[in-house]
């Protein structure tokens, strides 16, 4: 099989679309799934110029995520430009974050038992003492009914962090 994405030939495994109709998703190779859920490389996604026109609507909802997760790249922002999307299907775009995903400040998607670090210093309310700008929080845990909250040990002590002081390391 190809790459719903990328085109690479090989193996490939299911990658679920949140946010739009059930069981909804494409099939990925794994350097696409490896970068979806870290960091993305973005000369890898230069393949998006052609995915992002593909027929199929999950295919389209997650090349235009990924185009806004490359926005600082000129060539991203001018293929996010020239891409059209049906009001349904921009609307399955945008419900990203609001079916529950964890994002840190740069919109990078959290999942439990990633390792983010602090971008301000935070009073711990009850604790005493203030998490200082910079230090990692390994083993993250997400708060299910809280898309705004993790949990993660800071010297010693389990605190609650809100996503939006924290980016994905």
């Amino acid at each position: 099989m190809s790459c719903d994405l990328c085109s690479a030939e090989g193996a490939t495994r299911f990658f679920a679309v949140t946010g739009g109709p059930e069981e909804a998703g494409v099939q990925i190779c794994e350097t696409c799934h490896r970068q979806i859920e870290g960091e993305l490389e973005p000369g890898h996604w230069r393949c998006l110029a052609s995915s992002m026109w593909s027929g199929e609507p999950a295919v389209q909802v997650l090349a235009a995520r990924l185009l806004a997760r490359l926005a600082e790249q000129d060539w991203a922002r001018d293929l996010a430009e020239q891409l059209w999307l049906d009001e349904e299907i921009q609307a399955w775009v945008d419900n990203q974050t609001r079916v529950g995903s964890h994002v840190d400040s740069n919109g990078a998607i959290l999942v439990s038992g990633d390792t983010v670090v602090l971008i301000k210093d935070l009073p711990v309310k009850g604790a005493g003492f203030t998490a200082k700008r910079g230090t990692a929080v390994r083993g993250i845990s997400l708060v299910q009914d809280n898309p705004e909250h993790i949990e993660g040990r800071v010297e010693g002590q389990r605190i609650v962090i809100l996503t939006k002081f924290v980016k994905k390391k």
